[in-house]
């Protein structure tokens, strides 16, 4: 009498072929890793220098294998910003100076998110790099709201309560930026179709992040998450949407209400986006005077601009007679010092008046393109069932981004997050999802076709 043989159990991969299966996304999550700790204090920190590194590995990889980089719809998208650099930048005060500026202008916006693209290969990969922007932007929390409890933050309102992480008082902004970017990943992956202890540990993730984002007191941080989060919440269902608003509004009664975290210093820079008009403080009046001085060079030079790192010296022809000296920066182990206003804080509004309308629709051409083929994609990946919570990331990184640079630029060693979060945009959008679909109708077999559908 003949028995069915059981089918033997599937046995996971060895441990050596899942980590060389997971070695090109590895160099992506260290440099999210080494945002983590403190900058040099000239601008960069260690996730500059080791981005410039993923850039050649990237390289010699292509090159071993043999293979085109980039697709030609991603090369055009992608290279799009060099033609306004490559104007400003010989209209730079120096060879120097000009030779700065591209430089980081091409790691940040061409190079970085070029090299996120070619080593990207599946979701699987996208949602690992999702994770680290969440433990990235728990550990920053976790640093800031030690801060705000021992009052060993950065100055504000003659208090050293400020939450700014490992960022320092310098880069005020910088923790607020890697919280809010978790943040959105983390709400990204819950509002998503991943496993539900996935969504539940994402969505614990991004209430637990509400705290220190509150306690960064940046009101440009909190516009910009808060539209990013009303639109993944629009993107991903009206259910969902219900769920999760409730639950964000359970967790600030609990958070403000409950416990009376900075209850007065928040609510009166709550009140401060709204007076922004009828009575601004100084930062306000500040920023509104160096937008004027940018129009002002655009108006001058409308088609190529003042040239790249020239807005300081262009900025006092410009500005009114309201600009302060520099903003005040104390605490978090910094002695009290003035720092320079070197930018108009808009970054649309530096590239206007350094690179001019050209530079502009160049790099704006170059987001909106991320920005449409990327949604395209997610709506693609709802009505397939597959893939919606790496879009809700992908789209969600991008348009927190394009909102923060209504009133903040590029600049200190955070802007290495917004590289790699329009890395990981471009590789959703301008990556080749035709095989994937191929592969779960079965038009891609064996393991080639599990690997391209994972």
């Amino acid at each position: 009498m003949s028995h069915a043989l059981a089918p033997l159990p599937r046995r996971a991969a060895p441990l050596p072929r899942r980590v060389a299966a997971a070695a090109p996304v590895l160099p992506l999550v260290a440099v999210v890793a080494l945002a983590a700790l403190p900058s040099a204090g000239d601008g960069a920190g260690p996730a500059d220098a080791v981005s410039a590194l993923v850039v050649g590995y990237c390289v010699i990889r292509l090159l071993r294998e043999r293979r085109r980089p980039l697709s030609p719809v991603a090369a055009v998208v992608l290279g799009l910003p060099v033609v306004g650099l490559a104007l400003a930048a010989m209209g730079a005060s120096s060879t120097a100076a000009g030779f700065s500026g591209l430089s980081r202008y091409l790691q940040v916006f061409v190079l970085v998110p070029a090299a996120v693209l070619v080593l990207l290969r599946h979701r699987s990969d996208l949602r690992v790099l999702a994770w680290s922007f969440v433990g990235l932007a728990l550990w920053q929390g976790a640093v800031g709201v030690h801060q705000y409890v021992t009052a060993t933050g950065a100055s504000y309102q003659g208090e050293t309560i400020r939450a700014v992480g490992t960022f320092g008082a310098g880069d005020v902004m910088g923790m607020a930026a890697a919280v809010s970017l978790g943040l959105v990943c983390a709400a990204g992956i819950a509002l998503g179709r991943a496993p539900v202890r996935q969504r539940a540990v994402a969505a614990g993730c991004a209430l637990v992040l509400l705290l220190p984002l509150a306690l960064s007191f940046s009101r440009g941080a909190w516009i910009a998450t808060a539209l990013t989060c009303a639109v993944q919440l629009a993107l991903a269902g009206l259910r969902r949407a219900l769920w999760t608003a409730a639950a964000a509004a359970a967790a600030g009664v609990v958070l403000v209400g409950g416990f009376g975290v900075g209850t007065a210093q928040l609510q009166e820079r709550l009140d401060s986006i709204t007076q922004v008009t009828d009575a601004p403080d100084q930062s306000v009046v500040d920023r509104y005077t160096l937008w004027a001085s940018a129009t002002g060079m655009w108006r001058e030079h409308p088609l190529t601009g003042v040239g790249l790192k020239n807005f300081p010296a262009y900025r006092d022809e410009h500005a009114g007679l309201a600009l302060s000296s520099g903003s005040d920066v104390e605490g978090a182990g910094e002695e009290f010092h003035k720092q320079a206003l070197l930018s108009p804080h808009s970054m649309y509004l530096l590239v206007l008046s350094e690179q001019g309308l050209i530079g502009l629709l160049a790099l704006a051409g170059s987001w909106l393109a991320l920005l449409v083929c990327g949604l395209r994609r997610l709506l693609r990946a709802r009505r397939h069932g597959r893939g919606s919570d790496c879009g809700l990331v992908a789209c969600g990184l991008l348009v927190w981004t394009l909102t923060d640079f209504v009133y903040g630029d590029i600049g200190g060693p955070s802007t290495v997050l917004t590289a790699m979060g329009l890395g990981l945009t471009a590789w959703w959008a301008l990556a080749d999802g035709g095989r994937t679909e191929a592969a779960h109708r079965g038009g891609v077999s064996g393991r080639a076709g599990e690997a391209v559908a994972r």
